[in-house]
């Protein structure tokens, strides 16, 4: 017991540091490719209820590809492919520049395309969840398309949206996890590493299953707090 607690504490002489510090770019990560999955999602979804027929068939093909890659893939081919894309745009405007992809920023393109494809389908839920009435009842009142959907359809679709995403935001807590194969030093990186150097892996490996059930629990706890101010306008019946 001693020698756990040896192993798990701050210092020199244990992992605590290591560890706190792949929490902090586990939660850092999610939070950051959090606000752009749900703009690209939003977009999609937009684009999705558009009577253009193209407008329709791209944002199709999107989910679909997001969707139908397995994450882990999605990682490798923004880690790997825009470096590659990026070097070969500079190399046709006559440069040759060596460009390197940061594992955090390919983590937080990588995560956000996923979990917009995933997002839209909440979002196109929740569109078709409003009546046509709430759309003529703004055009009746004068608003325009523009202010129709800042006043009276975007607040109705965050509220109905909100459980799914809720669920969405917890997928991307977890897989988070998978960065740390290109070397981002999260919550899995750095138990891994302190695994293999103690040799005690059943320690370290349950402790990082501790560490994302608490992350879960904060967030299922924040979640239904925003659920519940999301709802406060609602009249009991």
């Amino acid at each position: 017991m001693n020698e756990a607690l040896t192993l798990l504490s701050f210092g020199p002489n244990g992992w605590g540091d290591e560890i706190a510090h792949g929490v902090l770019i586990t939660v850092s990560l999610a939070i950051t490719s959090l606000p752009f999955g749900l703009f690209l999602g939003f977009i999609i979804a937009v684009a999705k209820n558009s009577s253009e027929p193209s407008l329709k068939m791209a944002a199709n093909i999107y989910t679909t590809i997001f969707r139908g890659l397995p994450e882990l893939l999605t990682l490798f081919m923004v880690y790997y492919g825009l470096q590659i894309a990026i070097r070969e745009g500079i190399r046709l405007l006559g440069y040759d520049v060596q460009i390197d992809i940061n594992s955090f920023v390919a983590g937080v393109v990588a995560l956000s395309f996923v979990f917009s494809s995933y997002a839209s389908e909440a979002f196109l839920s929740a569109f078709r969840g409003i009546p046509q009435g709430q759309y003529e009842g703004g055009y009746a009142l004068g608003l325009s398309h523009t202010k129709t959907m800042r006043l009276i359809i975007v607040p109705q679709l965050i509220r109905l949206a909100l459980p799914a995403l809720g669920n969405l935001w917890l997928v991307l807590l977890k897989d988070t996890a998978l960065v740390s194969v290109v070397g981002l030093e999260d919550i899995l990186r750095e138990v891994g590493v302190a695994a293999r150097n103690t040799k005690e892996p059943f320690l370290f490996f349950g402790l990082a299953c501790v560490l994302y059930l608490i992350l879960a629990m904060i967030s299922s706890a924040g979640l239904s707090k925003i659920e519940g101010w999301s709802k406060r306008g609602e009249t009991s019946r």
